[in-house]
């Protein structure tokens, strides 16, 4: 029996829904990776998964290639495809996974950004208290900045997720995975002064909504929402900064490990499953202790510098 791929897709997006509680982002990444692989199919004629071989599989990482893809990107999408046909096989609706031998292209190691410590100090220092937005969006960046959280954490952060007794929030992070994660001082002030203030003015739907962050018509903030937010902040003092809410968390896990933290705690904090996920950052951090010693090491200046 033949499958065509919209309906392959379909069955295959519901699972990561259902099954996997994805986030919305996620699902979009993988549909629109696999649009892409069916427009490829569309081209050479194949309109059913099961025609999908390993000839077919090679075919398309030529075609990435062909079309000039940086080596990220084609890495995800290639990426995306085994995990497709990891899913469909397991559903037997093909008998076996074309993309699982297909070689990921190499990715150049990219540092993750990060603002400095004086950068994210100008950032606070630009909020005004006294207005309801800057309220909302102050305790947005106080709490993505002292938990390094995703994104898609702190839209689904709920009231009752903080618990300022104890100076923790409940983070629901992937795959339905829970964990708790200490606050600042100065985190908490911020949250609470918008929980009584800003939040209960504009908290007038009925249920009212459990979610921390609203926006101003009283609904859920969204993931969109919160980018929108970081960003145009952050071009508030300058034009050419463009910062993202992922820039944060680098920005946590950096400026603890500059101060001494050990990598495994680090871990902890940001849910990373693997510790070698989390060594990306130390690749930043030698960075910068390469220039502190650049700069102060009597021996490591060629004469002529002051």
């Amino acid at each position: 029996m033949t499958t065509n791929v919209t309906d392959a897709k379909e069955q295959f997006l519901r699972y990561l829904m259902v099954e996997k509680n994805a986030s919305p982002f996620t699902i979009k990444s993988y549909e629109n990776d696999i649009n892409h692989f069916t427009h490829f199919l569309e081209s050479e004629n194949l309109h059913h998964i099961q025609t999908v071989d390993l000839h077919v599989a090679r075919s398309y990482v030529s075609f990435l290639y062909d079309q000039g893809y940086e080596r990220r990107t084609m890495t995800r999408k290639i990426s995306a495809m085994r995990s497709f046909f990891r899913f469909l096989k397991r559903e037997e609706i093909v008998s076996m996974n074309p993309f699982s031998g297909t070689r990921l292209p190499k990715n150049q190691q990219v540092l993750p950004r990060f603002l400095y410590e004086e950068e994210m100090e100008a950032i606070f220092s630009a909020f005004q208290k006294e207005k309801a937005r800057d309220q909302r969006d102050l305790a947005l960046f106080e709490l993505l900045y002292a938990t390094g959280m995703r994104v898609s954490e702190v839209c689904r952060v709920e009231v009752d997720d903080i618990h300022f007794d104890l100076k923790t929030v409940l983070i629901k992070g992937k795959g339905r995975k829970e964990r708790y994660a200490p606050i600042s001082k100065k985190a908490l002030e911020a949250v609470a002064y918008y929980m009584g203030h800003a939040r209960k003015k504009v908290c007038t739907l009925s249920p009212a909504p459990k979610q921390l962050f609203l926006n101003h018509q009283g609904k859920p903030l969204t993931e969109r929402g919160v980018y929108y937010i970081v960003n145009r902040r952050a071009k508030e003092l300058s034009e050419t900064l463009h910062v993202s809410p992922h820039d944060i968390r680098h920005t946590f896990a950096t400026h603890l490990l500059n101060r001494g933290a050990d990598l495994r705690s680090v871990q902890e904090l940001l849910g990373h499953e693997h510790l070698s996920t989390t060594q990306m950052y130390t690749h930043v951090t030698k960075e910068r202790l390469r220039e502190v010693y650049n700069g102060s090491h009597p021996r490591s200046k060629k004469k002529g510098d002051s």
